[in-house]
């Protein structure tokens, strides 16, 4: 787990220095190990790359994020791949308000 969250730093450090290739090969190598030793990758980490062309997604850089309907949707400005997440915790806190009844 060390090696691939040191991959992902060094995927992030070659991203923001605009090296995108680089950055998209210390990705791969990060879940060829996950997946060769059969370790789950934290839901931080799997939401840093595109699922679709393995890039490193920097907010702005070369991803848009978009809030919408209690959804945050990252795009890729790559390859045009969506990712839709939830927003747990918000609704979470919603149900917590409600009243009983």
């Amino acid at each position: 787990m060390e090696r691939i969250r040191a991959l992902f730093d060094l995927a992030e450090a070659e991203a923001r220095r605009k090296d995108g290739t680089r950055a998209r090969r210390y990705v791969g190598l990060a879940r060829r190990i996950g997946t060769r030793y059969n370790v789950r990758m934290p839901a931080n980490l799997k939401r840093r790359f595109c699922k679709d062309c393995g890039a490193y997604l920097l907010p702005s850089v070369n991803a848009r994020i978009r809030v919408g309907r209690g959804r945050l949707i990252v795009t890729c400005l790559g390859c045009g791949g969506i990712q839709r997440m939830p927003f747990v915790r918000e609704r979470s806190r919603r149900r917590a308000r409600r009243p009983n009844g």
